[in-house]
């Protein structure tokens, strides 16, 4: 798919360059890195154990009902099959199911067969389970999404109305496109057709939710870079109508206008929907999820987390960590950290968190694509 980019913000060239500094700033290849969990600082009661520490790269995370847990990855290329097979929440086996993919970053399971979202083509494995050593070649239920690779890796994920949620990035850190696919979630039947856009002016999410109880989409959203340190905001933002529009590339969290093209997002006859709750500046948050469970604490009932990736161009780094959005009355009320420690004092980061998960026991699995390794939070109160 062709695109025609009125400001393009980077070139192709350009943007390899970023995401290679990215690479080395950040160390996002993992395998070179140990967890060191005495290092990481959490409330009373809580409790991070590896549950697997051989998922290099691991990022978007799916479980079957029979309890096998899928895996894709960014950089390398590859979607992983993550076996607990004699059920004590430690994996025993990680099987390699496909590999020589473009960012297949987002993975969703449903009936029997698994979604894989490279960064055009939306694959399916069908019954996958019992072809854990053997996969099936892919079908491709659709190819017709950009091609662009920045912001074209993908989060996807089955909504309540069983269609699956796909997400297009911007093709740039700021820029206006004619081609209205960019900067939108967007969700398709489960055979690839009757594509349609629900949200508009999302940058980039890598990450999005339903509330259990009102059914609304909620999402992370990584806002534009090089404004400086604190600015702009990142956001977790809340769909109530298809179609709503948040801000991109004109308005950023509450009231930051975009320095190139605030003034004409000004002028437009648009209602743009702003934050349910500001995040911190280029923490670059991606998993959330409402935590349902019965292991933690009442107080933890629907509330939110959120996965922090971690800044990778601030002049102090920040992020690198789990936090917790706390709703009263289903709104946001407060924002605060919960799990921290990937990031040292000195600078130096360990772990990169991605993706949270509940199992059903009510614990939490947690990606990191720094180390390769997936941890699970657990609670008990007489720790």
């Amino acid at each position: 798919m062709k695109s025609k980019l009125t400001n393009t913000g980077s070139s192709r060239v350009l943007f390899l360059f970023l995401s290679v500094s990215i690479l080395v700033s950040c160390g996002t290849f993992s395998g070179d890195i140990e967890p060191t969990l005495d290092e990481l600082v959490m409330p009373e009661g809580f409790q991070v154990s590896i549950y697997s520490s051989e998922v290099p790269n691991a990022r978007s995370m799916t479980r079957s009902p029979s309890g096998v847990l899928f895996v894709g990855t960014r950089q390398a290329g590859k979607v992983y099959a993550v076996l607990d097979e004699d059920g004590d929440f430690q994996a025993d086996r990680v099987i390699t199911i496909a590999e020589g993919l473009e960012m297949p970053n987002g993975v969703a399971f449903r009936d029997g067969d698994l979604y894989v979202a490279e960064v055009s083509r939306i694959l399916r494995y069908d019954d996958i389970e019992d072809h854990l050593e053997n996969p099936p070649d892919p079908v491709v239920i659709t190819d017709d999404y950009p091609t662009e690779e920045h912001h074209g890796w993908k989060y996807i994920d089955f909504g309540p109305d069983g269609k699956l949620y796909v997400p297009v990035g911007a093709p740039c850190n700021i820029c206006e496109s004619e081609d209205e696919i960019f900067a939108t979630i967007t969700r398709i039947n489960p055979d690839g057709t009757g594509r349609e856009i629900v949200a508009r002016g999302v940058r980039n999410t890598v990450g999005f939710t339903w509330h259990p109880e009102t059914g609304n989409l909620w999402f992370t959203d990584n806002n534009r870079d090089w404004m400086g340190d604190d600015l702009p905001p990142c956001e977790l933002n809340r769909l109530t109508e298809q179609g709503q529009h948040f801000g991109y590339p004109y308005l950023h969290g509450n009231e930051v206008w975009d320095p190139e093209f605030g003034e004409k997002g000004m002028s437009m006859d648009t209602d743009f929907t702003t934050p349910a709750q500001l995040l911190g500046p280029h923490v670059a948050p991606l998993g959330v999820t409402f935590y349902t469970g019965s292991m933690f604490p009442a107080e933890y009932q629907n509330q939110i987390f959120i996965a922090e990736h971690g800044s990778w161009n601030r002049s102090e780094k920040i992020g690198y960590r789990v936090t917790l959005v706390r709703l009263e009355n289903r709104q946001p009320v407060s924002y605060e950290p919960f799990i921290e420690g990937w990031l040292r004092e000195d600078g130096s980061v360990w772990g990169r968190p991605v993706a949270l998960l509940q199992l059903e026991d009510g614990s939490m699995l947690i990606s990191d694509d720094r180390s390769g390794t997936i941890y699970r939070l657990t609670y008990n109160s007489n720790q």
